[in-house]
Parts: structure tokens; C-alpha cells; sequence
């Protein structure tokens, strides 16, 4: 299987599980090679960066209300709305690092995972700071996958009686 980088992480004529490839990051949270630690860097600065830069666009949308002097209530109301729905996107996206979620599920959230964009995106930079965002659901998913492949390939086969005797 060829990571993102081009390189083949794993050995010629291998018929076990193959890793699957995380987003920005390829197959390289096997082993932490071919540039993992920069490549969580750029992850952790660039989810910093948008969610700065997002926090600014909500403020200018903030001045916005406040001179349009549409009331306090509404304002109010539009500032709960962004916190409620960061905190709710924030924590979502949190355990979808350790777990899969239901289809179904993260389809009726879509919308309020839109306007907790913020959210989802300090989840990032949080996680980045110790893993590739969702390197542990997929490391333990594919150790099970190995362990499950060794446990079908390793066990005998035939009749036990046809067996010579040492």
C-alpha cells in the first residue's frame, strides 16, 4: 500500500491487512516515519490558524448585528447559538477520534457540526498536539485486523492423526 508520500509501507508479497490511510497523513502513523512529526505540526498550526481566522470572521458577523442594531436578544441568541454549537462540534468531533460514528447519526448532525466549525477545528488542534487526529481508532482497528490474520493463519490444519510422531 502506497501512503501519500509515494513510498510502499508494506513488505512485497505481504497478504495480511494493510493499514488504512488517515487524511493528511497517509499510511505514516505505523511507524511514525517519512515526515509524521512535521506533517502533525503543519496540522496542529494550520487548525490553530483557521480556527483564529474563523474566530475573526465571527466577529466581524458579531459587529455586523451590533450596527445593524437589530437588539440585544437576537445578538445574544446568535452567540449562545455559536458557543452551544462549537462546545457540541467540539466533542463530536473529539470522540470520532476514538470511535466510529453512526452514518445516520453524523448525517442529522451535519448542520450543527456547519455552524460549530470552530469546534471541530480546536478538536484538531488539540489532538494533533498528542496523535494524527483518529490514529488510535485506526491503530487499534488494525492491530485487531493483525491479530485477527495471525490467529486464522497460525492455527494447524489436516487430521492431527496423519502426523508422524517425532
Amino acid at each position: 500500500m502506497s501512503d501519500d508520500t509515494g513510498t510502499d509501507r508494506t513488505p512485497a508479497g505481504s497478504t495480511g491487512p494493510r493499514p488504512e490511510p488517515i487524511r493528511l497523513f497517509g499510511t505514516t502513523w505505523v511507524d511514525h516515519g517519512h515526515g509524521y512529526a512535521a506533517r502533525r505540526i503543519a496540522v496542529a498550526v494550520g487548525s490553530l490558524a483557521a480556527a483564529v481566522a474563523s474566530c475573526l470572521v465571527l466577529r466581524l458577523a458579531y459587529q455586523g448585528l451590533r450596527i445593524a442594531a437589530i437588539g440585544d436578544f437576537v445578538t445574544v441568541l446568535m452567540v449562545a447559538m455559536f458557543a452551544i454549537c462549537s462546545a457540541l462540534a467540539f466533542r463530536h468531533t473529539w470522540d470520532g477520534f476514538t470511535r466510529r460514528h453512526d452514518p445516520d447519526r453524523q448525517a442529522s448532525l451535519r448542520g450543527l457540526l456547519t455552524v460549530g466549525f470552530v469546534g471541530s477545528l480546536l478538536a484538531y488542534f488539540f489532538r494533533s498536539l498528542t496523535e494524527a487526529p483518529g490514529e488510535k481508532l485506526h491503530r487499534e482497528e488494525y492491530e485487531e485486523a493483525r491479530r485477527q490474520y495471525e490467529k486464522r493463519t497460525t492455527r494447524r490444519s489436516g487430521n492431527p492423526r496423519n502426523r508422524r510422531r517425532a
